[in-house]
């Protein structure tokens, strides 16, 4: 049996959170909080934490006719399959927990979703995974899934990289990925986008890395004596560091183009200057471009007292995966978890969060469509680039989109379209 560790005393004495069992709406927060991805985790975690911390002092959920404070409950899946099983498992034996938001990896979804999905648990998958998070109950044929994704999903991700690279005229790319299901779905995402693209980039190598290696000497040059012009790079942790800092040490010039776990900071912080001009989608900068989002990051450097989010999607996502749950239960009138995944699909009000006001962000779902589970689309995300240690905007023009689409309600839905894989 997993230890529970409720952060009650911590959260009262930081957040003003009370907890009093049946009087409270429970709420799971899982994620790599070690290891890693344990940027992303714990940017995620914290992020949700500034939400709650702010329902909170507001008094709470309006449930039917009381409010009801959130009650969290912590889990670190330290980014391991087996480990996150136990911890769904735990949670999917709990009768009164509300819902869960969280996990980074891939294969910890696959391992654990399972266990929250036979028993009806409401899940936001926040903030990352990979396609096949969500396709695994499409190709199981499920009914009636409980599990939802606030993440830029990986097809518009890896659109937008093969874009980035044909925009930049380049020809010749090689394709780098981490040999985790994340890394390999991602991989498959992208050659995928090259057909879809007009075959316009030629894959002159395709090469695999693991967890852990910090040498990456032999693929990449095996990428430069191919004619490799850009990296396209699909991966995890910290292993990313040791591919801009292996190019340099063969003075290999080509950028690399990737997934949004590139504005990670133990990619930023172990490449140096080498990580300049990386570029990757991202969903949310650290710049306060709107009212929102400056309260967000002063308030998140405030409270955890850091002078960098240390994955700013993450927080970002955490942050607005709260509200939306918040908005499920509110309109369900119940913390019945089968309740508000009903909620969920047919929101009625916008929700106003830090990366754009959510109109009707997900709805029934539709096992031939897992767009209908997916909350993100395009006008969501912008390029981010590596500039001395953070992540800029890519493109000035993409800055003035996001910041319209933080204060501009989204559009609602339409079935069929952006299907992931």
């Amino acid at each position: 049996m997993l230890k529970k560790t409720f952060f009650v005393s911590l959260l009262t004495a930081a957040f003003g959170l009370q907890a009093a069992g049946g009087d409270t709406v429970k709420i799971a927060l899982t994620g790599p909080f070690s290891g890693g991805s344990a940027p992303m985790g714990t940017s995620a975690r914290d992020g949700s934490k500034l939400a709650i911390a702010e329902i909170n002092a507001a008094g709470g959920i309006q449930v039917g006719g009381r409010k009801m404070k959130i009650e969290i409950i912590e889990r670190d899946d330290e980014a391991k399959n087996e480990r996150g099983a136990l911890i769904a498992q735990e949670l999917a034996a709990m009768s009164d927990l509300t819902g869960v938001i969280g996990t980074v990896n891939t294969g910890v979804c696959m391992a654990g979703d399972k266990h929250l999905q036979e028993k009806g648990i409401t899940k936001i998958i926040c903030p990352a995974a990979g396609s096949a998070s969500m396709t695994q109950w499409s190709k199981a044929g499920v009914k009636d899934c409980s599990i939802f994704r606030f993440a830029a999903h990986d097809g518009i991700q890896a659109a937008m990289v093969v874009e980035e690279a044909i925009n930049r005229k380049f020809t010749k790319v090689a394709v780098v990925y981490d040999s985790t299901n994340y890394g390999v779905s991602g991989r498959d995402d992208m050659l995928d986008q090259i057909k879809k693209q007009g075959n316009k980039l030629t894959v002159v190598a395709q090469e695999k890395f693991n967890i852990g290696d910090k040498d990456m000497t032999a693929q990449l040059l095996r990428a430069k004596s191919a004619g490799a012009q850009a990296i396209l790079i699909w991966g995890i942790g910290p292993e990313l560091a040791a591919i801009s800092n292996g190019q340099a040490k063969i003075g290999m010039k080509a950028p690399l183009i990737g997934g949004w776990t590139l504005s990670m900071s133990n990619y930023i912080d172990n490449a140096g200057k080498n990580g300049n001009g990386t570029l990757m989608p991202q969903t949310f900068i650290e710049e306060p471009i709107t009212p929102k989002a400056k309260s967000f990051i002063d308030g998140y450097h405030k409270t955890f007292k850091v002078g960098r989010i240390p994955s700013p999607v993450a927080a970002a996502q955490g942050y607005d995966a709260v509200y939306l749950m918040a908005a499920a239960v509110k309109q369900a009138g119940t913390t019945d978890t089968r309740k508000v995944k009903e909620a969920l699909e047919d929101l009625k009000e916008p929700v106003v969060g830090v990366i754009a006001t959510w109109n009707h962000p997900y709805t029934k779902w539709d096992p031939a469509d897992v767009t209908t589970h997916e909350a993100f689309r395009r006008e969501q995300t912008v390029m981010g680039m590596v500039k001395d240690g953070r992540v800029v905007f890519g493109n000035d023009a993409d800055r003035e989109r996001l910041r319209k689409s933080a204060v501009t309600a989204t559009p609602a839905k339409v079935k069929g379209k952006g299907k992931t894989k």
